[in-house]
């Protein structure tokens, strides 16, 4: 039996897509090590962008550019991620979890995606198939439906959270390379100090960490992550693909989970 890993990226701005940064390039080294390895069937997104109520996946061979982000240069409308979808798997998928899962075709590829994709898998020969967030659960419901999915590990498929662990617009800087912010450092490192021990407790409720409420406004950017934390199985740790923070408050914390 063959598990793939299961990956938390932290996505940030659309100029991601274009930028040669140390986080893309740490996006593209990581993505040259495991498709090296690994011939997923379908790569299966958790978008922090796609917001329902439910949880839904993507039900289309050949889904649309979502373009969900305004005042960009025009190159970034005309970009379009060259993966396919797949009607079928996603059907298969919602067969193996039929009181949790529906398929729709509502929704297509979002910058979520995109940013995370062009980078990791820049010649689009996966299918991608995205899965959205009930926006009326609590955390630990993620949580749990993430620990529900992670069979789907060990039946040739990559599941990706694309969100932010920091992600707020009340305190930004659009210097891509501005210094972090102290709280920014501060949070960050209580963060990284869960993954490490693997405080799930504190991970789900992250409500206790008072500098949790200035790190974010609404919670979306951050429950992919919890998606991610559940799929783990028993001796895997959180292993980084990278630890960094752009425009002051944004954070690119992420990580895999699983053999490499």
């Amino acid at each position: 039996m063959t598990r793939l890993p299961a990956l938390f990226i932290g996505h940030g701005s659309p100029y991601n897509l274009f930028n040669q940064n140390e986080f893309t390039q740490s996006l593209k080294d990581f993505g040259n090590k495991l498709f090296s390895r690994y011939k997923p069937r379908a790569i299966i997104l958790i978008s922090a962008h796609w917001l329902t109520r439910g949880t839904f996946l993507t039900d289309d061979d050949n889904p649309r550019m979502i373009y969900d982000y305004y005042g960009f240069p025009k190159d970034f409308y005309e970009y379009k991620y060259p993966a396919k979808g797949s009607s079928k798997i996603a059907e298969e998928i919602t067969q193996y979890f039929p009181e949790l899962l529906k398929t729709t075709k509502d929704w297509g590829i979002d910058h979520a995606a995109t940013i995370v994709l062009e980078n990791l898998n820049p010649t689009g020969n996966i299918p991608v198939i995205e899965l959205s967030l009930d926006i009326q659960q609590p955390p630990k419901y993620h949580f749990e439906l993430g620990k529900k999915l992670r069979s789907l590990r060990e039946q040739n498929f990559l599941l990706i959270g694309s969100g932010n662990l920091i992600h707020t617009f009340r305190e930004f800087n659009w210097n891509i390379d501005a210094e972090p912010f102290e709280w920014v450092i501060k949070l960050d490192k209580i963060q990284k100090k869960a993954f490490d021990s693997l405080d799930i407790n504190l991970l789900i409720n992250y409500d206790q960490i008072k500098l949790s409420k200035r790190g974010f406004q609404t919670n979306d950017h951050y429950l992919p992550m919890l998606y991610i934390i559940g799929m783990l199985q028993s001796g895997e740790t959180v292993r980084y693909i990278y630890e960094g923070i752009q425009h002051a408050s944004v954070s690119h914390r992420s990580f895999f989970i699983g053999k490499l």
